[in-house]
């Protein structure tokens, strides 16, 4: 049977405040607003009702879902670390790691810990994102 990843989806508290943090990334941007007896039942919520951004890499190969829920009421959470079990991040390749960090540091997103290098392979790090969301930047240091 093929199989094909349509997208990752995430809840968030403050939609426009994550569209303004992957916009400024670079994502191209879609909106919709969902509800309806299909929602209430592919979710398994009933009166589900949420805006939808839909937010694409440059490539159109990444697709990010990210929903506001007005009904019912969202459930604030602790953000999760990076050892939690369950959804842990986001993963992005920029070409400029630098320039990816100044964009993330204009919406008060900064490292958990600092910077890393993987070998010769990877600069990278995970930043805390709008809604507590873990985004992992990462640049190829050998670019072909």
């Amino acid at each position: 049977m093929p199989i094909k990843l349509e997208n990752v989806g995430i809840a968030v508290r403050d939609i426009e405040e994550a569209i303004a943090f992957f916009t400024d990334l670079g994502l191209a941007l879609g909106r919709d607003t969902v509800s309806g007896e299909w929602t209430d039942t592919a979710v398994g919520l009933d009166g589900n009702h949420a805006k939808i951004a839909m937010l694409t890499t440059p490539d159109g190969h990444g697709l990010l879902e990210l929903f506001e829920y007005i009904h019912p009421d969202a459930i604030e959470s602790q953000p999760t670390r990076p050892n939690d079990i369950g959804m842990h991040r986001v993963a992005f390749s920029v070409d400029d790691l630098d320039s990816a960090l100044a964009i993330a540091a204009k919406h008060g997103c900064f490292p958990l810990r600092g910077v890393a290098r993987y070998e010769d392979v990877y600069k990278l790090t995970y930043v805390r994102g709008p809604s507590g969301i873990i985004v992992m930047l990462a640049e190829e240091l050998n670019k072909r």
